[in-house]
């Protein structure tokens, strides 16, 4: 078989290293009983080839038909179970029909947006393990009070406990990317609903974090701040010092002028 050409406007870049790619294989524990596995953007299946030593129910999906064809060659006992698709866009619950893991070496052009639809299907989705721009995947698993700390840092650690597993060097990709990458773990947590207007928690933390050298008092201005709630210490703070917790008890004051 042909190998598939890296496409720049598909953010492609494939590993070659094998102990990499198995230990990111290995790094999958099947939280919550879960075995069922969804791996996006299996190129010429480096990853795949691991996944497929271990008793994963897996399936393939990518958008990349040359990479489709390429994986049905090499795959064929997979059949159906390697999709063509793009992942943001295609309604896997049906497909998955239940709980299932995420998995992958994400384009870097899309993981935050492969993150967002992850954060609409954790009720689905029990796990991730997967590779991503090291600056991302540092932001998704780092703490309060540190620079890289963000919207999706917040989001994600409502509902997820996240773990850096390891950094992977550029020179280990075909092409090479310029920046380092990252591989992080994400394990669906048990709280099931936020105590508080989750819709206004999301919008909450995104206007926060959109002016992130202001106040709180000045970013959440657009919300309809009550007189009381403009008195509150917690204004005087910024986004990136506010955990979940913080976030979630900042929203319950909003909500009585919110639902007015």
């Amino acid at each position: 078989m042909q190998n598939v050409k890296a496409k720049k406007h598909l953010g492609q870049h494939f590993l070659t290293d094998l102990s990499i790619a198995e230990r990111i294989a290995g790094s999958l524990t099947g939280h919550q009983g879960t075995n069922k596995v969804l791996e996006i953007g299996p190129g010429m299946g480096v990853l795949t080839d691991f996944l497929l030593r271990k008793d994963w129910d897996l399936y393939l999906v990518d958008v990349d038909h040359e990479s489709i064809v390429y994986l049905h060659g090499k795959y064929p006992d997979l059949g159906e179970r390697i999709i063509e698709a793009d992942y943001l866009r295609k309604d896997f619950s049906p497909i998955m029909n239940g709980p299932y893991i995420v998995a992958g070496n994400f384009p870097y052009n899309i993981s935050s947006q492969i993150f967002f639809k992850v954060l609409e299907e954790r009720n689905q989705v029990t796990e991730v393990v997967c590779m991503l721009q090291r600056e991302v995947a540092q932001r998704i698993a780092s703490p309060k009070g540190s620079k890289e700390y963000g919207i999706l840092s917040v989001l994600l650690q409502a509902f997820y406990d996240i773990e850096y597993l390891f950094t992977v060097p550029p020179g280990v990709f075909n092409p090479p990317p310029k920046v380092h990458s990252g591989v992080i773990r994400l394990k669906r947590n048990t709280t099931e609903r936020l105590a508080c207007d989750e819709k206004l928690f999301f919008r909450v933390v995104k206007q926060g974090f959109g002016t992130r050298r202001k106040t709180l008092r000045n970013s959440l201005k657009a919300l309809g701040l009550s007189e009381e709630l403009k008195l509150d210490p917690v204004l005087d703070l910024r986004a990136e010092q506010l955990d979940v917790a913080d976030f979630v008890q900042l929203t319950l004051k909003l909500q009585p002028s919110w639902n007015k």
